[in-house]
């Protein structure tokens, strides 16, 4: 696990820069703290920051080939390195390391481009041909590992993280009123764009080549979620048995490390079955970690103990206080460089921290979500489908304003939150339905809160524009199957991942995520969406693959999740600093919101009269941002400074 970063020459006057190359690298310290390396050319460099795992001690990056002009630094792992390195020593190549990451200089050489349809790995990479003076970075199939890249001063500048290319000497930093506009419709920004202007996300399963000046970017992996008819064909009995055939061998692939190895282990069946399949595969000393709530609501650390004594694990927990949790919060701008209102990022770095201590590598659950159809949403779009029967007066005449009047309560996920979220919107097109449910802001509310001068900034672009380029590509089959296209396109990558990712790293610790795996893609998404959502029973044949293998209680649970109080914090605990970073005279200054309407939307909320912990949040999370990394002082100064003490002890 790497921060990679590099500068490829794409016009005359572009100068690569050492000192500059270096300043992008130590940005990102905490991605690698094993060791540092570099190379230069007259036309492009490359940089990175180690967390060394395989191969410690000769793996250093950048690695080359034999006679020195292909050179790779890769973030990520690639899991079947070692079929591809007997293949390549094959046909003729000569390895220097026992690293992972030199199987891609040496598949460059012999496949050329298509070298990136045979790795099966998390990564994200970049590759410097110096014969053909080209640079290709490439991501992996779903975007586990970040890549973001930006055009300034006749260079391509790339990084695995935003806060590198800010730290390029001169490097412009503006907002992108477009990004914030998609932000407070996802909670997060979508790729390609990022909350910066001039600053891209490279797609996953995409490769973006240079070569004379030239960028070019292309598709080399695409989710395909259209029904396999050989499949479909199959009893349940033997694709159960198929099911928990590839989970083992997905877990068995992402177990190779030369350092300490542990799970993250919730007592949720994803992170259970990987434990699972662990335990099946005769590891030994399987090492699982968990966190748990003081706040018995929250609390699900007994699932976690059950799953771990009936496996046999050598498991860790931590039990957390709500002030351990919410005094974390002012500190979210040093995890996060571009905004990302999951409150779970919370609990999830915490978790890390924790597991650091212990190991280097920690396998997780996510992911299963999105392949087994997991989130309750699915079960509301398939309510919404009967609730669009009932006749319409009815609807809009006695359950629509019965549902608005239902009392607001700031419990996590509370009655009246949930009904109002579904009411508001069963009468849109299935994707747009989706993204209200989820999003923080509905378009007119985004036209209430925004500057007037913002707004004519974004003009006519539509938020949901991101939307509807994925709907275009999706080849599902029926619309379920189309929300999991989207999950898996918009939430996972930019979201889940991203959030993973960020924790993670922030405590140089590498989460692997099993369920992700090629072999695992592969399979779970030419599965037919009854064998995933039957009826409204969520994950079917995964429960099925699981029966037997762990207690009963654990299959058949309903999913969870890192629930917090937010919507009670806002009022109680971080109301000074909600009401601190949203006040009318900061807003004013900034320009970016309309404060009179954040004054209501806040006392709204503080009053009870309206449940606007999702917005409210977003607003929290944009402004903790917004002061670390934008303000006029911060900008003049060229820096972001390192991450907080906080964050590290």
């Amino acid at each position: 696990m790497c921060g990679i970063s590099g500068a490829v020459r794409v016009a005359e006057h572009g100068t690569i820069d050492p000192c500059a190359l270096q300043a992008m690298r130590e940005a990102m310290v905490h991605r690698g703290p094993d060791s540092a390396g570099m190379v230069v050319f007259e036309t492009a460099g490359l940089a990175m920051r180690r967390l060394a795992i395989i191969d410690v001690v000769s793996g250093q990056q950048p690695l080359t080939g034999e006679d020195e002009q292909i050179h790779v630094v890769c973030n990520g792992e690639i899991y079947n390195y070692r079929e591809l390195r007997v293949l390549l020593e094959r046909a003729g190549h000569v390895f220097r390391t026992f690293s992972d990451c030199e199987v891609i200089v040496h598949a460059y050489e012999e496949y050329g481009d298509d070298f990136l349809t045979r790795l099966n790995g998390m990564f994200a990479l970049a590759v410097w041909d110096q014969r053909h003076q080209r640079l290709v970075l490439a991501r992996d199939r779903v975007g586990i590992k970040p890549l973001f890249y930006a055009r300034h001063e006749g260079l391509l500048l790339f990084a695995s993280e935003p806060k590198a290319l800010l730290a390029y000497p001169g490097f412009p930093r503006a907002l992108d009123p477009v990004a914030l506009d998609q932000y407070l419709t996802y909670q997060y920004v979508p790729t390609p764009k990022s909350i910066y202007a001039g600053i891209n996300k490279l797609r996953p399963g995409h490769a973006l080549s240079v070569e004379g000046g030239c960028i070019t970017e292309r598709p080399y992996w695409e989710l395909d979620l259209s029904c396999d008819a050989t499949l479909a064909r199959t009893s349940e009995v033997e694709l159960a048995d198929q099911l928990w055939r590839v989970l083992r061998e997905s877990v068995r692939l992402e177990l190779v490390s030369d350092v300490p190895l542990g799970v993250f282990l919730s007592g949720g069946i994803d992170s259970s079955a990987v434990v699972a399949a662990m335990a099946d595969l005769g590891t030994s000393d399987v090492r699982t970690f968990s966190i748990g709530f003081s706040e018995p609501s929250f609390d699900e650390s007994g699932y976690a103990r059950r799953v771990a004594a009936q496996l046999g694990t050598d498991h860790s927990e931590l039990i957390l206080e709500p002030r351990m949790l919410w005094e974390l919060v002012p500190s979210l701008a040093s995890l996060l460089d571009e905004p990302l209102a999951d409150a779970s990022i919370v609990p999830t770095y915490l978790l890390s921290r924790f597991t650091r201590r212990h190991v280097t590598v920690a396998l997780g659950g996510d992911g299963g979500d999105e392949l087994f159809a997991g989130y309750s949403t699915l079960q509301a779009h398939r309510l919404a489908g009967y609730y669009a029967r009932i006749p319409g007066f009815l609807r809009e005449r006695a359950i629509a304003p019965a549902v608005r009047r239902l009392p607001v309560s700031h419990a996590n996920l509370s009655l009246d939150f949930r009904a109002k979220r579904f009411v508001q919107g069963t009468e849109l097109p299935l994707p747009l339905r989706h993204h209200l449910w989820l999003g923080p802001c509905s378009p007119s509310e985004r036209q209430e809160l925004l500057h007037p001068e913002l707004l004519r900034t974004i003009g006519s672009t539509d938020a949901f524009e991101a939307l509807g380029e994925h709907v275009a590509c999706s080849a599902a089959y029926d619309d379920l199957t189309q929300v999991l296209y989207l999950d898996m396109k918009m939430y996972l990558e930019s979201d889940i991942l991203a959030k993973v990712d960020r924790a993670s790293m922030a405590c140089s610790l590498e989460v692997r995520v099993p369920l992700l795996n090629a072999l695992m893609l592969d399979f779970a998404t030419r599965l037919p969406i009854d064998l995933k959502l039957r009826r409204l029973t969520r994950k079917y044949l995964l429960r099925k693959a699981l029966a037997g293998r762990l207690p009963q209680q654990i299959i058949d649970r309903p999913k969870k999740g890192f629930g917090l109080p937010v919507s009670k914090w806002l009022g109680t605990d971080l109301r000074s600093l909600m009401l601190d970073l949203l006040s009318e005279d900061r807003l004013r200054r900034q320009g970016v919101f309309n404060s009179e309407y954040v004054t209501r939307l806040i006392g709204e909320h503080l009053q009870k009269r309206r449940d606007n912990r999702m917005v409210l949040w977003a607003l929290v999370v944009f402004q903790l941002w917004y002061e670390r990394y934008l303000t006029p002082e911060v900008a003049a100064a060229g820096t972001c400074g390192p991450l907080e003490a906080v964050m590290t002890s």
